[in-house]
């Protein structure tokens, strides 16, 4: 077609695949040459903009069928969600989008526009930014964590692989939904806050006593119960992720070895808590196997818990509905942390104790905080420039972890595909059996 105004005049069905922050000059442009009694959708990933500029621009006699899939574009579309929003159009012109959108095999969600955004910023906004200052916490630092030795296998394998992942994409994918939905804009501020208020409570449990170290672990223990409920809680789902050892296929780095244990006693302090000695739980003479995993603070796991008990967020209400691949393994990694009891009391254990991580912790804070500023900033220049130089550190790895990435999430989905059809058909069995 000779240009734009071509393509509108004489297209029955016609999507507008356009950064979001240029939605409004493009429909403007082109809207008012749309085919009368044509659908129009869109596939931009925050839909408040869209809807002002469709409602604006397209003549009255034509159909608003948006759509919006909760996926990158290297994941299998095979039973991923796919939002269709009706905001205009009769019941034929949504049955026609759901016959074109078909051979991708998704699972069809439907929504308001107003609905769509508020689930796309629970379920990607922090995700989104504690993956962002992940990475550029390591740029800062100038180093690769995995290759250090200090952060590899488990948790950590999960946590490296989806940085990457989100590095090794266009900016703009991740700049639109922060700056242009309102609700993300509140939940990546909140998520800054949450890391630096942890943050310096981890330092005034280090520098403090009984007192200081209890307000710590109250707080983590108190976005615990308020995100995962009770720990009598019978009913609780089947956790997502996978084991550690499966986690481990994935890694970048090698798991190190390691060392023998301390021959060195100590005692409990006044908190009854026992101190560590070279990574072991060490008291009243009693030598433990060294553990597979160096225990660190998991500082962006307890601040993204602690943000979403803070905005009173269940990350369970959207996880059947329309939770990205990323947003679901991320969510997975939180949960295999914070319903381990253990995994937990390292944790809090490493973050008051411990402090090899202390620098890298700071530059996690900084950069969360730096990426809250950005998004309140409203500039997609500064926000273009920030990811680019991050990106750029990892350029030569993201073909590595790519692959790795692609293998894990797959891992993944699969089983959570088996979990989610077993819970189905038990839920069936409960009803017949009542």
């Amino acid at each position: 077609m000779r240009d734009g105004h071509a393509v509108s005049r004489s297209s029955d069905f016609i999507v507008y695949s356009v950064e979001a922050e240029f939605i409004d000059k493009v429909v403007a442009e082109f809207g008012p040459s749309t085919k009368m009694h044509a659908i129009v959708a869109g596939q931009t990933s925050v839909k408040a903009p869209e809807k002002a500029a469709f409602e604006k621009y397209l003549p009255e006699d034509v159909h608003i069928v948006s759509c919006h899939s909760l996926h990158g574009p290297t994941v299998n579309t095979v039973g991923q969600p796919l939002v269709l929003i009706r905001h205009r159009g009769s019941e034929a012109a949504l049955t026609l989008v759901e016959n074109i959108l078909r051979p991708l095999g998704s699972r069809h969600v439907y929504l308001s526009y107003k609905e769509h955004d508020q689930v796309t910023a629970n379920t990607q906004a922090v995700t989104h930014a504690a993956f962002l200052s992940m990475g550029t916490a390591w740029f800062s630092a100038k180093s690769y964590p995995w290759e250090q030795g200090l952060y590899v296998g488990g948790i950590e394998t999960a946590k490296v692989n989806l940085t990457l992942r989100i590095y090794s994409n266009a900016w703009h994918v991740y700049a639109g939904l922060a700056i242009l939905n309102p609700a993300a804009k509140i939940q990546i501020d909140r998520y800054a806050a949450s890391a630096t208020e942890l943050f310096k409570l981890m330092l005034e449990a280090g520098n403090g006593g009984a007192e200081e170290r209890r307000r710590f672990r109250e707080r983590v223990e108190w976005a615990k119960r308020v995100v995962f409920g009770d720990e009598s809680n019978t009913e609780r789902r089947r956790p997502i992720l996978l084991s550690e050892d499966v986690l481990d296929r994935f890694s970048l780095g090698r798991m190190p070895t390691p060392e023998p244990p301390a021959k060195t006693l100590s005692t409990q302090d006044a908190s009854g808590t026992r101190p560590l000695v070279n990574g072991e739980d060490i008291a009243h003479g009693e030598i433990h196997p060294p553990p597979k995993y160096r225990p660190n603070s998991h500082l962006s796991l307890l601040a993204m818990v602690d943000c979403w008990a803070h905005l009173y967020i269940n990350p369970y209400i959207h996880l059947s509905l329309a939770a990205t691949p990323i947003f679901r393994l991320f969510l997975g990694v939180a949960e295999h942390l914070f319903l381990s009891p253990a995994l937990l009391d390292a944790s809090i254990h490493s973050a008051l104790y411990d402090t090899w991580h202390r620098a890298d912790d700071l530059e996690f804070v900084c950069a969360a905080r730096g990426w809250s500023q950005c998004v309140n900033f409203g500039s997609f220049g500064v926000y273009r420039k920030r990811f680019e130089e991050t990106a750029s550190f990892f350029e030569g790895r993201f073909q590595e972890v790519g692959k790795l990435g692609a293998e894990m999430i797959k891992a993944i989905m699969e089983s959570e595909a088996k979990r989610e059809e077993e819970e189905a058909r038990q839920n069936v069995k409960d009803e017949k059996t009542k």
